[in-house]
Formats: structure tokens, C-alpha cells, sequence
């Protein structure tokens, strides 16, 4: 059954979804929950590192948010669009120059230490700044943190920073690690990236590659009466066709980002004792994005990259790779970010003979073959869709006389070829809006990124006019002046394309009625579940 009726172009936007702004819940109330019970999860990667504090992805966060706690998660209903977690409470300063966190008390991690207002600072100054692949954005002008008592934390800043950005941040970029565990070794390879230490509700037990991922209870968990359950196992299931006959099996009890194939939906829906579940990704909107490598000769011109916008239906992609599960974007802030969101850019229609004629206009005429050059296409292999936009992206340049070369990784493979060595032409990409420019978009953009930050500006691009409106927006504290330098910040991209926003969507869970309380914040899918229990 689904959790509410399941439209396709609506699924995206069913409601405001933007944690900022004010919220009415999706999902019911918290449902009494019995304690106890093993839940088993499908999961269709295997993150080689889990620590969130350095990669903040949700290919990391679904495993590891169980474990480590950010200062505070996304919500529904509470002030700011968010709830507490390792933070009780939060305020910026007027001027951006400060921000000051209230810790909880009374919190351990999971070796029996106790959590103080150090590990924090640790957090911030030795991870999250120099390190997290969006933490260097929100924290690059950090300068310190203040620890006037162990249960309080204030950043200073050496430029405005808006506390608006580090609120909406907090969930994604603010995991906590133990500093005893980590301070004076090397942070990259710490054992305990693997095997992970944090103040969670669920502790890591066990990792069998291939085969599963266990979590335990915490029994020292500072909210009392979490978690309900006593086991979280992720059972590894890359072939999402698998996930949907182990749910009708009842092998396992839940299958999040869309692990069940979408063209299965209506037929899952169906089966008795499991549900289709919309909630929980709003603060998640997946872009598919086309990067591009601008040290090609041919790339680095704007005629070129133009062209291969105009020759992208992009109807047909919503249509038929995510059967009308999603929406065609018009740039790099996806339609559901109403506070940002600037309609007013550039349109590439689709138009295979404008595209012929761009290639024509900037000197790459058809060989005797019909081809005008050649193009090495990576296609990103952390979902289905990604990778059959692939196909479509190979098909779709052919017909304007540019041959593809379609080249499929796994993921360490992926990410190292893309943002480490730059090993390609074009590629495929899903970086997740995470409710503010500066979280997670702009540093698609911004020039001067290091080697080896996944999802960042690896291709080369450098135009100064972007840069410095990056910048002034990140240190810009008035509300309303930074949706202004955002939106001249979507015009410009849109206008030069240093890469092309080709669609954007959410996901669904399928989940057995015996799992209670799913899908009850907005990025719920990678928040803590300690209040998700099994009935018996």
C-alpha cells in the first residue's frame, strides 16, 4: 500500500520543502513503538570509509548517522527546521562573526568517554574545515572554537558568516568525532573510519564485505527509551531486483533510495504487509548534473557545452529513465528551494539543429564518418538512473556527431578517475541540494577546490565574475542580499554552463507495515532511527 497516493511529477514536490521555511509534517505522529527486534535493511553500496565528518555523502550517512551524531538533525516541525541532537541550543551573533553552541550533558561515547564541548572544537577546526568535502565551504573562514566550559562551543570567524547557511548546514556537516580516538594521527587513515566510535544510539559491531553491515544497541544512549531496537543489519543487495523480491520474501523489512526499481512501484505497492513511503527526503534533492572536464580543448568552449545542452531532451529523460518520477531542472537550485529557486535563466530547449549548428560555429565540422570528435563518458554508478542517462547521454551526442565512449567504474574506481586524476571528458553525475547554495552547490563551481574532493569543482573550471559572487554570498549575513547574489549566481551558470542540470528527484522507501515511525524528518533516511522500532 502507499503511505499517501503516489503521483510522479508530484512525488517531488509534494509540499514546501524547504527546512527553513515553516513546515506541516508529512508523516503521522510518532507511533508507539514496542522495544526490541533485529531490523534488516537493504543496502546497494559499500562506503569503504564511514566517516561522515570528512565524506558527507548519504552513501556514507545511511550507515553511519546511526552511529555518529551531528550537532543537530533536520525536522519537520521544530524551530529553525531543526531538531536537537549533540546541541541543545544555538544563536548567531548579529554581525556573522559568531556563532555559540549549547551541548548536551550527560553524553558518552561509545568506549565509555565522555562527550565534551573539545571534541567539537576538534571536529570543526582539524575535520570539518580542513577536510569534509562541504565543511571547507561553511567553515572556511573559521578561525576558532572557543571551549569556555565543556558544554559550550563558540565559533569565531575571521569574515561574516551567515548563520542562516551553518543552521541549515548543521545536519549534513556537523558530525561530532572523539577526539581522544583521533587527535595527533593521521585523520585519512584512523582505523576508525571503518570501525566506527560515536554517541549514537546503535554501536558499529561487524562488517562482512559482500555481505553485511551489523549495528548493536546502545545501552548507554542519552535520550532515555532509545533506541527501540536491538540490531540494525544492512544487508548488502546491489541488484535492486533483489531488494524487491527479498522484501516480498520478507527476507528484509526495508529499502530506501529507491532500491526498489521505480517500474515495480505500483506493483509493490500492492503486496500485502509492505508499503510505498514518500516521507523522509525532502532535504534530499538528488540533481542529475552533466560535469565536464574543461582541460579538453573542445569542452572550453561555451558554443560546444551549449551544444550538448540543446541536444538533451530533457522531457524524454524525466519521462522514460525515471518514468515521470522527477522534474527537469533549469539550473543548479532545484524548483523545491522556493527561498533560492530564481526561474529567470537561460533555456536550452531541445534542438538537435541548433546544437549542429553551435558545433558547426565553433570549428568542429563532421569528419567523413559523421563524427565532429570523440568524448570519454563516466557515468556515476551509484544508481540505475544514473547510470541509463549514460546510455541516453552516448545516443543523444551521437545524433549531433560527437562519439561517446562510455566508460563504467565502481565506485572507489568512479571517484578516484573523477575527482582525483581527472581521467575524464564528461561525466555523470548526482549531487544532493541540501537547502542552501552554499552547503553543497557551489562548490560544483568554485574554483581553487583541491585534488581529491568527491563531488567538487574537479574539471577545471575557473571563471573569477562566479568566484567572487560565491564568496560574497558566503559572507553575506542579510537574508535577503544573499537570495539576491543566488540568483544572479544561477543566471551566471546557467548562462556560461561549467556543467548542465539536466533533472532533479526524490526518492521512496518500500517498507514492511511491521516498521513503525519511517520517514518521520526530512532526511530521515540518513538521520539516527532511535525511535524506529519493529512490531513482533
Amino acid at each position: 500500500m502507499f503511505r499517501f497516493s503516489l503521483s510522479r511529477r508530484a512525488l517531488l514536490y509534494p509540499v514546501a520543502l524547504t527546512i527553513g521555511l515553516a513546515i506541516l509534517p508529512l508523516s503521522p505522529a510518532a507511533q508507539e513503538a514496542p522495544e526490541g527486534g533485529r531490523l534488516v535493511v537493504a543496502a546497494d553500496s559499500e562506503p569503504r570509509d564511514l566517516n561522515p565528518a570528512v565524506v558527507a555523502s548519504n552513501g556514507v550517512f545511511f550507515i553511519s548517522s546511526k552511529v555518529i551524531e551531528p550537532l543537530a538533525e533536520a525536522s519537520y516541525e521544530g524551530e529553525d527546521g531543526l531538531e536537537p541532537r549533540l546541541a541543545t541550543s544555538w544563536e548567531g551573533s548579529e554581525d556573522g562573526l559568531s556563532f555559540t553552541v549549547n551541548l548536551r550533558e550527560g553524553v558518552t561515547w561509545h568506549d565509555g568517554e565522555p562527550f565534551t564541548s573539545a571534541d567539537v572544537a576538534f571536529s570543526a577546526l582539524e575535520v570539518w574545515k580542513p577536510l569534509q568535502n562541504l565543511g571547507r565551504i561553511v567553515f572556511s573562514s573559521l578561525e576558532d572554537v572557543e571551549t569556555p566550559d565543556e558544554h559550550t562551543a563558540i565559533f569565531r570567524f575571521s569574515e561574516p558568516t551567515p548563520p542562516q547557511m551553518i543552521m541549515k548546514a548543521m545536519p549534513a556537516v556537523t558530525a561530532v568525532l572523539p577526539r581522544h580516538i583521533y587527535e595527533g594521527k593521521d585523520i585519512a587513515t584512523n582505523p576508525t573510519n571503518t570501525q566506527l566510535v560515536g554517541t549514537g544510539p546503535f554501536k558499529f559491531a561487524e562488517y562482512r564485505p559482500g555481505e553485511y553491515y551489523r549495528l548493536v544497541k546502545n545501552e548507554n544512549y542519552w535520550s532515555e527509551g532509545e533506541p527501540q531496537l536491538d540490531e540494525i543489519i544492512f544487508r548488502v543487495l546491489p541488484d535492486r531486483s533483489a531488494a524487491a523480491s527479498a522484501l516480498e520474501a520478507g527476507e528484509i523489512h526495508l529499502a530506501a533510495f529507491s532500491q526498489v526499481p521505480l517500474v515495480d512501484l505500483e506493483r509493490i505497492g500492492q503486496v500485502p504487509g509492505l508499503e510505498v513511503i514518500t516521507e523522509g527526503y525532502e532535504a534530499l534533492t538528488y540533481q542529475l548534473v552533466v560535469e565536464i572536464n574543461h582541460r579538453n580543448e573542445a569542452l572550453a568552449d561555451r558554443r560546444v557545452r551549449r551544444a550538448i545542452a540543446h541536444a538533451i531532451d530533457k522531457d524524454f529523460v524525466v519521462d522514460t529513465i525515471f518514468l515521470g518520477y522527477a522534474a527537469a531542472a533549469t539550473g543548479p537550485v532545484p524548483k523545491n528551494a522556493p527561498e533560492f529557486y530564481n526561474p529567470d535563466v537561460p533555456v536550452y530547449d531541445f534542438d538537435v539543429e541548433k546544437a549542429n549548428a553551435l558545433l558547426d560555429e565553433a570549428g568542429y565540422p563532421r569528419g567523413d564518418d559523421g563524427t565532429r570528435f570523440s568524448l570519454r563518458l563516466l557515468p556515476a554508478p551509484f544508481f540505475a538512473e544514473t547510470r541509463q542517462f549514460g546510455d541516453y547521454l552516448r545516443q543523444a551526442l551521437a545524433e549531433v556527431g560527437i562519439r561517446v565512449e562510455l566508460i563504467n567504474n565502481d565506485t572507489p574506481a568512479h571517484i578516484k578517475a573523477v575527482y582525483t586524476d581527472h581521467d575524464f571528458d564528461i561525466t555523470v553525475s548526482p549531487p544532493v541540494f541540501r537547502d542552501d547554495p552554499a552547503i553543497s552547490t557551489t562548490i560544483l563551481v568554485r574554483s581553487g577546490i583541491p585534488n581529491g574532493v568527491p563531488f567538487s569543482n574537479q574539471g577545471g573550471y575557473e571563471n573569477p565574475e562566479l568566484d567572487a559572487l560565491i564568496d560574497e554570498a558566503a559572507t553575506t549575513v542579510d537574508t535577503a542580499e544573499r537570495v539576491a547574489l543566488y540568483n544572479e549566481f544561477q543566471r551566471l551558470v546557467v548562462e556560461e554552463l561549467p556543467l548542465i542540470n539536466v533533472a532533479e528527484w526524490s526518492f521512496t522507501s518500500v517498507a514492511s507495515e511491521k516498521v513503525l515511525n519511517v520517514g518521520n524528518n526530512p532526511r530521515w533516511v540518513v538521520s539516527n532511527w532511535a525511535d524506529t522500532a519493529l512490531e513482533p
